[in-house]
């Protein structure tokens, strides 16, 4: 038995709609060097954005990952935008981490869920 502890793997709840989502799929480069500082940074900084209601990260065996942001409206969104240091982020990502990426954003207008109990 492993001595650490599992997190348990959840997607981000559904929320009332209308709110909005970020969809970000990118294929990385072979160096990686600073990127996972550089996420773990993001990830704390986006749930400090008001609105800000989740995210959920999936990653393909063939290198494709996919990160979606959930936000309450567009001031959230751009105020996440805005942040200087995910714009700088953004900058080293496309000149380091990334062979290609795509970003959708897109106004939810139905959301609902389901969790064994």
């Amino acid at each position: 038995m492993s001595d650490h502890q599992e997190v348990p793997v959840a997607p981000v709840g559904a929320h009332e709609p209308p709110y909005y989502v970020a969809v970000f799929t990118a294929v990385r480069t072979h160096d990686q060097s600073g990127y996972g500082e550089t996420a773990a940074r993001m990830e704390e900084l986006v749930r400090h954005v008001p609105g800000f209601l989740g995210m959920d990260h999936a990653q393909t065996p063939g290198g494709l990952g996919i990160t979606v942001g959930y936000f309450r409206d567009p001031d959230a969104l751009t105020e996440w935008r805005a942040n200087s240091e995910h714009r700088a982020a953004q900058k080293r990502g496309i000149g380091e981490w990334y062979e290609s990426y795509t970003l959708h954003v897109a106004k939810v207008e139905r959301s609902h869920g389901f969790r064994r109990p």
